[in-house]
């Protein structure tokens, strides 16, 4: 029907995508290009549970715990959007990603520090 086709619409329905993080990458890379984003969802909050429970500072506490919220509210809106190709949303996505690590990597260092003093 005419009355329900947008400008990206076609007749051989080859435009447009899947519309969900999770089913773009099995659709483009099938079962293990979706199993690899949810292990990157998986290990980055287990990373930033174990890190916040870790930390003594109140401060990287509420780091970790803000850039955690952040992207879990991402990854449930992935279900029905995806944003990841785009710059808007690609860097501060990666960017708390990147946040939670290097504070992980950080407070595990302190603690090295701590038990071995030189």
């Amino acid at each position: 029907m005419n009355e329900n086709r947008t400008i990206i619409s076609t007749n051989s329905a080859d435009g447009g995508n899947a519309h969900s993080e999770y089913l773009g990458p099995l659709s483009e890379s099938g079962v293990l290009g979706m199993l690899t984003f949810l292990l990157i969802i998986g290990t980055v909050i287990y990373t930033a549970i174990h890190t916040y429970m870790r930390l003594t500072d109140k401060r990287l506490k509420s780091f970790v715990l803000a850039a955690l919220v952040a992207l879990v509210t991402y990854y449930v809106h992935g279900f029905l959007n995806n944003f990841l190709d785009t710059d808007k949303l690609s860097v501060p996505f990666w960017g708390f990603t990147a946040m939670i690590v290097a504070i992980d990597i950080y407070s595990r260092n302190q603690i090295k520090a701590q038990k071995n003093p030189d």
